[in-house]
């Protein structure tokens, strides 16, 4: 018979009261309504140990030993995307069964949790220090000078349902870890194509790309997008334009397309240097299908490069407050 609800401290306490005064075990259970054998159950209890409150007890002991549970955190260490069925079968080879869920719990209990993995692009060594020494040469240059200038970048976004997430184990703190992350190149297939720009002013216009872009179309994107987009947001004389150097952006055609329309560059790192807002924009919106894919991320564009903006300018009053308090940076 399966075990019902324990009784509370004080009908026990009433029990051994009855009993210290000389009231036998089915007198006290007539009274109180309870069972002989319950009643004789709590006065041995009381007899033996001195108190009438249950133990602490230990539960359910783990199926999975310190030992397999070292082995599975140490699978996951070196193979953050091992899947849960792997790990059961690793068990199970070594002579313990246990189901997905304990595996689970184990490796909760470890710190761990199954995360999406970060999509980040395909550096190569040569990427990194371009990006490290573009941070270095422009690591002291004034705000003002970087409200001035005209972010740009081309963006693949997915169709809905094209791409699985792949998820990992890992802790808080370790998503950027290359073991947790997923290399992504630009421009595949399944996707559209945009080209976006922004500045600290606000967000310039959104083009779809059709076809494959070469330099006659990347300048034709310029001429009919980034001027309008700069007279738009009246960035005024001293606008600097930036882009990276994709083959497309450096050919000789575009630096003379520059050239005559007076127009002062910077060059930023190549591999989505500034491709961050722009690669976010399917997160915004899960009803997106490929007919009207391209209307509902235009309609998503400015609220998400203001709301990045509005995160910026944050960031930034905190680290002025802190640096006139002489407070540590958060």
């Amino acid at each position: 018979m399966a075990k019902t609800s324990e009784l509370c401290k004080d009908i026990r306490d009433k029990i051994v009261d009855l009993h210290k005064a000389g009231m036998g075990y089915r007198t006290i259970g007539k009274q109180l309504g309870e069972k002989a054998t319950t009643v004789g159950a709590i006065i041995r209890k009381w007899k033996k140990f001195k108190m009438t409150v249950n133990h602490p007890r230990s539960g359910t002991p783990c199926k999975i030993s310190p030992c397999g549970a070292s082995m599975i955190m140490r699978k996951v260490r070196d193979q953050p995307r091992t899947t849960r069925q792997d790990l059961v079968n690793d068990l199970k080879r070594a002579g313990t069964t246990v189901s997905k869920k304990t595996i689970s719990s184990t490796l909760r209990r470890h710190g761990l949790k199954s995360c999406s993995a970060r999509k980040v692009p395909l550096l190569k060594p040569a990427h990194i220090q371009a990006r490290l020494k573009f941070a270095n040469d422009h690591l002291n240059d004034p705000e003002e000078e970087w409200e001035t200038v005209m972010w740009s970048d081309e963006t693949k976004i997915e169709l809905f349902g094209l791409n699985s997430t792949r998820r990992v184990w890992r802790k808080k703190k370790d998503e950027y870890n290359p073991k947790n992350t997923i290399p992504t190149v630009k421009h595949g297939g399944g996707n559209i194509i945009l080209w976006g720009c922004f500045s600290a002013k606000g967000t310039g216009r959104l083009h779809r790309i059709e076809g494959r872009m070469d330099g006659a179309m990347y300048r034709e994107i310029l001429t009919n997008n980034l001027l309008p987009s700069v007279r738009a947001l009246k960035m005024g004389c001293g606008w600097v334009f930036q882009h990276d150097n994709n083959p497309k952006h450096t050919a000789r055609a575009t630096k003379e397309w520059l050239r005559k329309k007076h127009l002062k560059t910077v060059q930023g790192p190549c591999c989505e240097f500034n491709s961050k807002c722009l690669g976010t924009l399917p997160c915004e919106r899960k009803d997106i299908c490929f007919s009207n894919q391209h209307i509902v991320l235009v309609s998503v564009w400015p609220k998400l490069i203001t709301a990045a903006l509005e995160v910026f300018a944050t960031l930034r009053n905190t680290n002025s407050i802190t640096k006139k308090q002489n407070l540590p940076e958060p």
